[in-house]
């Protein structure tokens, strides 16, 4: 058999060969908009699968428990969602942490990743576990030999509807380069966090999200580090998420998806992590030359021609200076 006919055969049953993992959801909220978090634990407990949000000191907690309390006595035969409340905001990294450590403890072999306004469409999961059985068919063989860390769905900008190419950070590739003999899967060196399934035995190997990097570039990191480390990640084509990156912006580079832009805060995180990362051995050197170039870039744009220019150059100078001190 063909390696395009077992991927054939294998998609051709999600639930046949997904019922050996066992997989829990990870959402991480902060002053979430209920609505759009409603859509998504329903979709996810529809699907089930187990769910544990974290809240990082949300000023609507007790809104998000009585959600959470009224879809569990709407949906009794679907997995209830389990919530974690800290009263200070620990940042992104942690409670990413927090909700693996509980996957981890539940059992589980493999955890999804979630930001609180992503959405996605039914049979998510099934498509995701499907695609990362797949991969197992890839191991040992040729330039696949490396073992999957994580696999992440392909990213769809639900106002624009354009989607996000899965990026290499290598010469010759640059984005979406295919797995020969299994259309809609390809070979990335960056997953963003938010619908991304990992499996937690690489997890054990590859250590958990950097603490240190509260909420900007924890993904990237944590993604050259798994690379360095002799892990392979994917993406695929079977299952999408809808996401939206960064803020509005009339910017010709922002609309096209070239660059994204974030709050002045958001690029003081940006900046000193992104400036650390740069100096790690693990990080591809073909993307520090190109972020290098990224950065001046946006940083002169950011500093001279946006309504916020004084806040901006104000954030990223004191990103600057942070990323030296940084460990």
């Amino acid at each position: 058999m063909s390696r395009s006919e077992q991927a054939t055969e294998l998609s051709s049953n999600p639930a046949s060969h997904a019922g050996t993992l066992t997989v829990c959801a990870i959402i991480v909220t902060w002053q979430p908009e209920l609505m759009s978090l409603q859509n998504l634990l329903v979709s996810l407990s529809a699907q089930q699968c187990p769910v544990f949000v974290i809240d990082n000191g949300s000023a609507n907690v007790a809104a998000l428990q009585q959600l959470l309390d009224v879809l569990a006595t709407e949906h009794p035969g679907q997995p209830a969602a389990h919530l974690v409340h800290w009263p200070e905001n620990k940042g992104l990294a942690t409670a990413l942490n927090e909700g693996l450590r509980l996957a981890k403890n539940s059992n589980a072999d493999m955890a999804l990743l979630f930001d609180q306004d992503s959405t996605i469409k039914p049979g998510f999961v099934s498509a995701m576990l499907a695609q990362w059985h797949d991969l197992q068919a890839l191991q040992g063989s040729g330039q696949y030999h490396l073992p999957a860390a994580a696999i992440g769905p392909r990213l769809q900008d639900p106002d624009s509807g354009r989607r996000t190419p899965f990026r290499c950070f290598r010469w010759r590739k640059r984005s979406d380069c295919p797995v020969a003999g299994f259309p809609g899967l390809y070979q990335t060196d960056f997953l963003i966090s938010s619908g991304t399934l990992i499996s937690l035995q690489a997890l054990a190997a590859i250590g958990d999200m950097k603490d240190e990097y509260f909420i900007d570039n924890i993904d990237l990191e944590w993604c050259f580090r798994a690379r360095a480390r002799g892990y392979a990640l994917y993406g695929t084509d079977r299952a999408v998420l809808f996401h939206r990156i960064g803020e509005p912006s009339t910017n010709p580079l922002v609309r096209s998806g070239v660059m994204v832009q974030h709050s002045p805060l958001r690029s003081y995180y940006s900046t000193r992590n992104r400036l650390h990362l740069r100096r790690q051995s693990y990080a591809p050197f073909d993307w520090k030359v190109r972020d290098s170039v990224r950065f001046a870039l946006k940083s002169f744009w950011l500093t001279h021609f946006t309504a916020k220019r004084a806040e901006y150059r104000q954030q990223i100078q004191r990103g600057i200076e942070d990323a030296e001190t940084m460990p």
